[in-house]
């Protein structure tokens, strides 16, 4: 026996070994509580014990092990076929845009979800992957494709957040099942999954030697007489038919399409039929390990399996960023701008009135008739919509000021908290400090939401400092820290049992129900930050010149890069505490100002905290007048609008 026999041996006993104890652990738990030994012994006579395995905890188990080793095949055909370690239905958005097509059909076709679940999941697949692989270019180079795949990720699960909020009815069973959970209460499911998995899998074997040939390059591909476009269009159709499969029956879980290759890899099998194989097994260790895990967590109540495979991912996916961006060009990133800017006279003034104008008319419209301004005195108006829209305004300065420094001391176009996953870690601390400390005032939530920011930041420090924060690096592991962060909400949110609506709302980011305490609170905040943002702006103007130049002239460019982080970070913890995890303002507000007055981070600082602002509180008006008496979060109207533009900002940068 070869050497790369017995470790392809190994894997598959080893695999083996821990399927099955990990499958008793599986089948014995639940609210029915009985032990191992009573498992084994009971399961084979008819009663209690074998009724419920047979029925509920057997049907979860043969799912659990299917939909796992689908996904992680799917992550092996990604992989290959993008030449992306990176690559999974998750990371390509494959996932979230099934699962898109599922609540939408959900919402207006409810007859042919019920028919064809199946199929519509799949639409959405393929829908979304045709939109990764235009954007991300021919080249598919793997930075690119995982980037773009984030931002797709983002914006259709705005818009299935959105439907859900909006007819909550209509979808009120799919918000655990969107954050993936292997309940099954019959072997429906399970039957009607398998054939398509099974068929998959072989047709994928069959590809196996081909897809050898492939991974040495479609150039060699193709002088060894191989179609590679139609070897292509096969993988591609096997890989998404695995993933819709899975999102139709268990729902979205992410990143085992991630973490089993490369398990596999580790440990040195190679050749596609062998990856594919061994990849199905591990894929199934780790997805039933996660379901037992999340069910020890909380027994009786289920915690989402695919929060807790991010748990895992999040981290796994932080380390091969690290080394796919390490491989990269680093090359000079434009933050983009005027060359001639707008007169400071002229555009100060037209942002002012337009700022006063939009909070104007967001004090005095409510959706259905319009306030005199002696109405503002009213009790609905005065303490209700009066704060949310100064919270809106305040917020939306903050955290374009936020994302005006992170774009300046990071040299990097795309940097924002929400993108370098400060906001959705932010959002988890404060969250924390909600559930585990309910009877502390609203003035503590920032205290939590700063730790998780700055948890973030030093994470990002560590990983990138030494590279010089390298744009592309910054970005990925920012991807990372927002599947972690994410995760931990979900966790929280079901652990604390809050109602899907307001879960939703949270999650998206919300200036609802605000009070004059809070806008006290948040303004004193900003007052006492502010003046620092102001100082720092000439050092900013510094560091755009490069660091050799900037320290020539005697600026401690280390020094100052850190306090200009802390203080974006806080600015950005600070607002995410108070309105949730709202995210892209940071990032519109700062390059639309720069088109207007150039590069100077003062007049910078001035125009995007207007323009933030602005954007918040038309945002929040939309979102509450649109749809009037449903509201849409504006966390969420400023993601359909922030991702199309930073998938236009992404094609544009080199």
């Amino acid at each position: 026996m070869s050497f790369l026999e017995k470790k392809s041996l190994i894997s598959l006993m080893t695999g083996l070994f821990l399927l099955f104890f990990v499958s008793l652990i599986n089948l014995s738990q639940g609210q029915a509580g009985f032990t191992i030994v009573e498992l084994i012994t009971d399961v084979w006579q008819p009663g209690r014990i074998q009724d419920i395995i047979l029925e509920m905890r057997l049907p979860r188990l043969v799912i659990g092990i299917l939909a796992g080793g689908a996904l992680a095949a799917s992550g092996v055909l990604f992989q290959t076929l993008t030449n992306n370690p990176l690559a999974s239905a998750s990371t390509l958005g494959i996932n979230s845009g099934a699962f898109f097509a599922v609540v939408f059909a959900a919402v207006f076709f409810p007859s042919w979800l019920a028919q064809f679940s199946f199929l519509v999941a799949f639409a959405g697949a393929v829908l979304t992957t045709i939109f990764v692989l235009i954007l991300a270019g021919k080249e598919l180079n793997p930075v690119r494709v995982a980037l773009t795949g984030m931002i797709i990720t983002l914006l259709f699960s705005s818009l299935t957040a959105a439907l859900q909020l909006l007819f909550e009815n209509e979808t009120g069973g799919l918000f655990l099942w969107g954050s993936g959970t292997l309940i099954q209460m019959d072997w429906s499911g399970t039957i009607f999954a398998a054939p398509f998995i099974v068929i998959a899998i072989i047709l994928a074997l069959l590809l196996g030697k081909s897809l050898d040939v492939l991974a040495l390059g479609e150039d060699m591909a193709r002088s060894l007489g191989q179609s590679t476009d139609r070897l292509k269009f096969f993988a591609w159709t096997i890989g998404i038919t695995l993933a819709a499969v899975v999102v139709s029956v268990v729902g979205v879980i992410g990143f085992i399409g991630l973490i089993a290759p490369h398990i596999v890899r580790l440990i040195g099998i190679t050749g596609h039929r062998q990856l594919i194989i061994h990849s199905f097994l591990w894929g199934s260790v780790i997805l039933i390990t996660a379901d037992s895990i999340a069910r020890w967590i909380q027994p009786g109540q289920e915690i989402p399996v695919g929060a807790m495979t991010a748990l895992v991912g999040g981290p796994w996916l932080m380390f091969l960023a690290y080394k796919t961006a390490k491989q990269q060009k680093r090359g000079e990133k434009t933050l983009g701008g005027t060359k001639k800017p707008v007169s400071k006279k002229l555009v100060y003034p037209i942002l002012a009135v337009i700022s006063i104008i939009m909070i104007y008319v967001s004090f005095s419209y409510g959706g259905v008739a319009w306030a005199s301004v002696d109405e503002w005195f009213s009790p609905i108006i005065a303490e209700f919509r009066i704060p949310r829209v100064l919270i809106a305004f305040i917020v939306g300065v903050m955290l374009a000021i936020s994302g005006m420094m992170l774009q300046g001391v990071l040299r990097n176009p795309l940097a924002d908290s929400s993108i370098l996953g400060i906001t959705s870690l932010g959002g988890a601390g404060a969250m924390m400090f909600l559930i585990l400390f309910p009877s502390l005032p609203a003035a503590w939530m920032p205290v939590g939401a700063i730790i998780g920011a700055f948890l973030a930041l030093v994470v990002i420090l560590i990983s990138a400092w030494r590279n010089g924060l390298q744009p592309i690096l910054v970005a990925l592991m920012g991807i990372s820290l927002s599947a972690f962060g994410s995760a931990i909400i979900q966790i929280l949110v079901v652990k604390a049992d809050l109602v899907v609506a307001a879960a939703l709302v949270w999650l998206s980011g919300s200036t609802y129900a605000k009070t004059w305490d809070e806008v006290q609170i948040v303004f004193i905040l900003f007052i006492v930050l502010l003046p620092l943002a102001i100082y720092l702006t000439r050092s900013l103007d510094a560091i755009a010149f490069g660091d050799e130049l900037a320290t020539s002239h005697g600026l401690n460019v280390y020094r100052t890069r850190l306090v200009a982080l802390i203080t974006s970070v806080t600015f950005s913890a600070i607002a995410v505490s108070f309105v949730g995890t709202i995210g892209f303002i940071g990032l519109l507000a700062p390059h639309m100002a720069r088109r207007i007055v150039g590069f100077n981070h003062l007049p910078l600082l001035i125009t995007s905290s207007l323009l933030g602002g602005i954007l918040l509180v038309a945002a929040d008006f939309i979102g509450r007048t649109v749809l009037v008496p449903k509201e849409i979060p504006s966390g969420l109207v400023v993601a359909l609008i922030g991702a199309p533009y930073l998938l236009y900002l992404l094609k544009k940068t080199k």
